[in-house]
């Protein structure tokens, strides 16, 4: 064979060998064993998750940032409460790993920087079941406690079905901080933005496969409701879980808030005049709302006796639309409002304008809270 064919032939092979040797770079392999790490530490939840129902634990890595035998790894945790989640929930990591021999090992799992956490993220968790519902208590929560919370979200679950007849998932995630501010750490606020408030509710708007929502109880502020209010913040809180898929950034504040009180209300004994303290105040001083409460009315922070009106206007105009054109069509107008503009929705679901429906408001505050 003559020389020059050996060399043509021995240039693939040593191309090869260079290109082998370009993707086996100390550096690249580095990576690779720290996402290896980081696939292996996905595959069993924490020891604190124990008794948790996870499922689908994995962490998505964006970015690795390596310092000699010390790695971050920023990612995201992808997850399921299993029975209660139709899709993946999520929560943006910062993972370290340290590395000896070659070998790397995760040695803190934390919430990426200016993430909330997760509950376990504060301590230890306790998990209480109940028939419609799965209660987290955080750091500091006795069983009892939590039971009571269950107890609670069973007979709430059964009054949202009952105000919303619609299909949805019949089942609620409640989790329960160990103090007011431990909840606000979950929420990404101030504990002043909830101190008096019993409990609120996380998640996402619109249709389409979403995480359950998660309804967060103040144990400060629901620790001070007697059974009466427990049952109505709850049912009020589980009713926004149960309208979640039909709830859109169109639907008005006033629909959506007013219909979780009028769900919360719906069947008891509370009167007007009983639930509308502050909103019948004003009326008796001749101060009769000029319109149905506006968007930013229900904003917490500001004069609470104004957010109190805001709340009780708008579950007196749902219960006003419950009375006068039938629960349907309240659930109707609920629907259609959050595909169509209000006038649309009211016109085809009440027959009546804005203007209509406010003079009819108005009027019913007038004979209710005189």
């Amino acid at each position: 064979m003559l020389p020059g064919r050996r060399l043509v032939r021995a240039l693939p092979l040593l191309l090869c060998l260079l290109l082998a040797g370009c993707a086996l770079r100390p550096a690249d392999t580095a990576e690779q064993d720290v996402r290896r790490a980081v696939a292996d530490w996905s595959r069993t939840p924490p020891e604190r998750l124990a008794g948790i129902p996870v499922e689908d634990w994995a962490y998505e890595v964006a970015s690795v940032r390596r310092d000699g035998v010390r790695a971050l790894v920023r990612a995201e945790l992808r997850y399921r409460l299993t029975g209660y989640d139709p899709a993946q929930a999520g929560s943006a990591r910062e993972l370290e790993l340290h590395g000896d021999g070659g070998t790397w090992r995760v040695a803190a799992d934390r919430p990426a920087p200016g993430t909330p956490p997760q509950l376990w993220d504060q301590g230890p968790v306790s998990v209480v079941r109940g028939t419609h519902s799965l209660v987290l208590g955080g750091s500091g929560q006795s069983e009892d406690t939590l039971r009571g919370i269950a107890a609670e979200a069973d007979r709430a679950v059964p009054a949202a079905s009952a105000a919303w007849p619609r299909p949805w998932a019949g089942r609620v995630v409640v989790l329960v901080p160990g103090s007011l501010a431990r909840m606000a750490e979950l929420l990404g606020g101030t504990a002043d933005a909830y101190r008096g408030m019993g409990a609120v509710t996380t998640g996402r708007v619109g249709a389409g496969p979403a995480p359950a929502d998660r309804v967060v109880v103040n144990p400060e502020g629901y620790g001070e409701l007697g059974e009466a209010g427990r049952r109505i913040v709850l049912t009020h809180e589980v009713t926004h879980v149960a309208t979640r898929a039909a709830t859109s950034a169109t639907t008005p504040l006033w629909l959506s808030e007013g219909f979780a009180d009028w769900a919360a209300y719906r069947g008891g004994p509370t009167t007007p005049g009983q639930g509308a303290p502050a909103l019948g105040r004003a009326v008796r001083r001749g101060e009769v709302p000029a319109e149905l409460p506006a968007t930013e009315a229900f904003a917490f922070g500001g004069d609470s006796e104004a957010l109190a009106r805001a709340y009780e206007g708008a579950w007196l105009a749902c219960r006003l639309i419950a009375a006068e054109w039938g629960e349907e069509a309240l659930v109707d107008l609920y629907e259609r409002a959050a595909r169509e503009p209000l006038p649309t929705a009211l016109d085809e679901a009440l027959g009546v304008d804005r203007a209509g429906l406010t003079k009819a408001w108005q009027e019913a505050l007038r004979d209710w809270l005189r």
